[in-house]
């Protein structure tokens, strides 16, 4: 391998990059199929309370609203456009570290692979925060991309586009790292196009190393299959110990 898995660092104008390119890459056809499984476990389990980390757009916590009028559910994203766009959606999202918060709550999500975001050095760091931010015996759901998904589903290239804009990803993955180049021309008007470029990486965490990492018990793993007829990812529940 020629590179550390720590090495890598996601910049902030990649990721808001990715966010203004998530709805080309069929995230949003999958999101309904995978909101699914965080629903039927809180239906399983009374809560007061629900922090969704990475919350993007809102779509997740807008989606369960309703199903949960009594409790209160937060959102928080490290972007500001991407907290915008939530609040539009009538929900509870901050610009926010979720180690610099001091709330608890009964239940965190981390949904759409947010976990693979975080490096392994990082990770338990990370990890610390969020129980940090857990009351006593709450859970913690996430999803995580299966090695399946890195290495068949993720990896290649591909091209979308729409009226006013066009998308070329290319993307590996090679021991335990994907990384995605992803190059982006917008319209800006007559017959000009803007060119935007960045590069993604993510990280292969299985759920062993998450629930050593962060002193967690795994009470379940799911295998889900959004995009293939292998299972590309994994639908975790963990709890606080």
């Amino acid at each position: 391998m020629l590179f550390h898995p720590n090495d890598f660092e996601n910049s902030p104008e990649a990721l808001d990059i990715y966010a203004d390119i998530e709805d080309m890459t069929g995230v949003a056809q999958a999101a309904p199929e995978l909101y699914a499984h965080y629903l039927l476990t809180l239906q399983e389990r009374a809560f007061d309370s629900l922090l969704d980390i990475g919350c993007g757009n809102g779509e997740f916590l807008a989606s369960i609203a309703g199903a949960f009028p009594e409790s209160r559910l937060v959102g928080v994203d490290l972007s500001p456009a991407m907290v915008e766009r939530a609040k539009e959606k009538g929900v509870d999202a901050r610009v926010a570290d979720i180690c610099e918060m001091e709330e608890k709550f009964s239940v965190l999500t981390a949904i759409f692979d947010v976990l693979n975001y975080i490096t392994p050095r990082r990770l338990a760091e990370f990890l610390s925060c969020a129980g940090e931010r857990m009351q006593e015996g709450a859970l913690f759901l996430c999803d995580i991309n299966t090695i399946y998904g890195f290495e068949v589903v993720a990896n290649g290239a591909m091209t979308a586009e729409d009226e006013d804009r066009f998308l070329a990803i290319d993307s590996y993955y090679d021991d335990g790292i994907y990384r995605a180049d992803f190059t982006l021309f917008e319209s800006a008007g007559g017959g000009l196009y803007r060119k935007r470029s960045g590069t993604i990486h993510q990280f292969y965490h299985s759920p062993e190393s998450i629930a050593r990492a962060g002193g967690l018990r795994l009470l379940s793993s799911t295998d889900i299959r959004l995009y293939a007829e292998e299972p590309d990812k994994q639908f975790l529940v963990f709890e606080k110990l």
